[in-house]
């Protein structure tokens, strides 16, 4: 009996000490392997093999960004709920199960008209700088 407990903690510490290696192990690499001197030209943020220029806090985002990743974010949960209704589908009856989706999928539904009502997905012309 104690065996079997034996076994199947083994799993558990068998899986959590693989993940602790697959955590470290990108972190090791790149301490061994990275340079340890600087190349650059400048101490400025390198993107794109293009010099930078001007700060960050120059540059202005429209809220239409935020919120197209705010619905993503949204949805994306939401989605997430549908599988244990997927799971449980043989356990309930089919009519509940159905119901239950489309209850859901409708409110969802709802989300996006109320967001497609408040012009989230109408994207403002640029003005053009004089």
């Amino acid at each position: 009996m104690i065996e079997s407990y034996i076994v199947e903690y083994m799993y558990v510490w068998v899986l959590l000490g693989m993940g602790i290696i697959c955590g470290m192990a990108p972190l090791l690499i790149s301490f061994f392997f990275a340079p340890r001197h600087l190349y650059s030209k400048t101490r400025d943020t390198y993107e794109c093999g293009m010099d930078p220029y001007g700060t960050a806090w120059n540059i202005r985002f429209d809220i239409a960004y935020y919120l197209y990743a705010l619905i993503f974010l949204a949805f994306d949960v939401d989605v997430l709920y549908l599988f244990p209704v997927a799971t449980a589908f043989d356990k309930v009856s089919a009519a509940r199960g159905i119901t239950e989706i489309i209850i859901f999928v409708g409110i969802l539904s709802l989300a996006i008209v109320y967001a497609w009502v408040k012009g989230v997905f109408t994207w403002p012309n640029r003005r053009k700088a004089c």
